[in-house]
């Protein structure tokens, strides 16, 4: 493999084509260190900064061949879904460098089940739970526990197998919904019933090489599709970095309570982990709880994190990949930035597609502006919607208020039918934010 340096560029590869993929295409083109960025299937945003090749990331064998026939030097995984079925395996089986977690370590997303276990073993703190595959002893444990609780799919479900029930017939239909109904198909063979927490939730990613830790800036995502947080979860509807509850201290505490032992103990387990740990933490007080770990960069969180990000991410990713992350740092803009999701009307439940998208341009004039295309495609010379969640609107500031207004005057200017949007993220942060 070729090492990293000016006079030989890199031929990077990153599979997936959502906002978070989009994000990571933005970031690794800008790297003086690529010759060439290859985006795999991609989407019309990331088609500006990378060539898109149409494969689908589930066909193992056919992206692995193509990345050994274009002398690919890193293949970055951006979507859970194909490295929970063994994709980062296959790729380095054939000798190529490929950042994301093996099958065996991304079960940390991959089953909620096992997750909780091995937290559980390794004495790291998360909520109370019970592990299910039958849905009567389910309902069973539920009618006896009361609400509010929490029923979650154990396996992926996009973000929407996290239910959290404030009566119990909520919980008794979430149980249904994910065991008798098949709602989220596979994933609801098993369901993990959780004690409900309070408190507010953060997003909180590093780098991994398997022993070591580079944390990333904080962030907030906004999971319900309402304003001021109600309604069901979606796979997320903004986010802003960085998030003021966590505070230095609770950063330090984060990394040697929970972020490290988790390194060490997939390490024990014969699991070691490279890629992107993604914590999902509850913050109530002086009280840390693992809410979920994901096995990738957070979407939307990625948006707002790179927009932030001044240092080149590709050392990053590769010493993540096949080398150390050792005596690393990263550079920060300590500018907040915001992104609002817009998406289409309905979403997460049932929407239409292919309307056409208008101010797209407009929007992108402003400064302090990027926007993260994540379901739309091209028919003919017309941009349209191909996704529940559609754009990823992101903007800079000086202060979080500031980065909102930046953010929000570009929504402003992007027209589709139906198009929906919150008008409130970050609004946990303005509370926080001196007058």
């Amino acid at each position: 493999m070729r090492g990293i340096g000016k006079k030989m560029g890199l031929k990077v590869m990153l599979i997936g084509g959502g906002g978070r993929e989009h994000a990571l295409a933005w970031k690794i083109a800008s790297s003086p260190l690529v010759e060439k960025l290859v985006c795999v299937p991609g989407n019309p945003g990331m088609a500006q900064v990378a060539e898109c090749v149409s494969m689908g990331a589930s066909d193992l064998e056919a992206l692995k061949s193509w990345a050994v026939s274009n002398r690919i030097d890193l293949t970055v995984i951006g979507p859970e879904a194909p490295l929970v079925a063994g994709l980062a395996d296959h790729f380095r089986a054939s000798g190529l460098a490929v950042f994301g977690p093996s099958q065996a370590a991304a079960a940390l997303e991959g089953s909620k089940a096992f997750m909780k276990d091995l937290l559980k073993r390794y004495h790291i703190p998360t909520a109370g739970y019970q592990v299910f595959t039958d849905a009567a002893a389910a309902l069973d444990h539920v009618r006896g526990q009361g609400a509010p609780i929490v029923v979650k799919a154990s396996g992926l479900a996009a973000g929407k197998g996290a239910m959290v029930c404030h009566t119990l017939e909520e919980a008794e239909q979430a149980v249904h919904r994910a065991m008798v109904q098949r709602e989220f198909g596979a994933a609801g063979n098993e369901v993990v019933v959780e004690e409900f927490l309070t408190g507010e939730e953060v997003s909180f990613m590093a780098f991994a090489d398997g022993e070591r830790l580079l944390p990333m800036a904080s962030a907030q995502d906004h999971k319900a599709v309402g304003e001021g947080d109600t309604g069901p979860n979606t796979g997320g509807m903004g986010a802003y970095s960085p998030a003021p509850i966590l505070t230095p201290r609770l950063h330090d505490r984060i990394m040697v309570e929970i972020m490290q032992p988790v390194i060490d103990a997939m390490a024990a387990e014969g699991r070691p982990y490279r890629g992107v740990l993604y914590a999902g933490l509850m913050i109530d007080g002086d009280v840390l709880k693992v809410l979920e770990f994901n096995a990738r960069f957070g979407d939307p969180e990625t948006q707002p994190l790179l927009m932030r990000m001044r240092s080149d991410i590709v050392p990053f990713l590769m010493a993540s990949a096949v080398g150390s992350l050792a005596g690393m740092t990263i550079d920060w803009d300590p500018r907040p930035a915001v992104c609002v999701v817009m998406a289409a009307g309905g979403y997460p439940g049932s929407y239409a597609m292919d309307h056409p998208i208008t101010g797209l341009e407009s929007a992108m004039s402003l400064p302090d502006v990027q926007i993260f295309h994540a379901g739309t495609r091209r028919v003919g010379q017309n941009l349209v919607t191909a996704g529940g969640r559609v754009l990823g609107v992101t903007g800079l500031g000086d202060t979080v208020t500031q980065a909102r207004k930046v953010t929000y005057a570009a929504v402003e200017r992007i027209h589709w039918q139906d198009a929906y949007f919150r008008g409130d993220i970050a609004y946990r942060a303005l509370s926080r934010e001196a007058p």
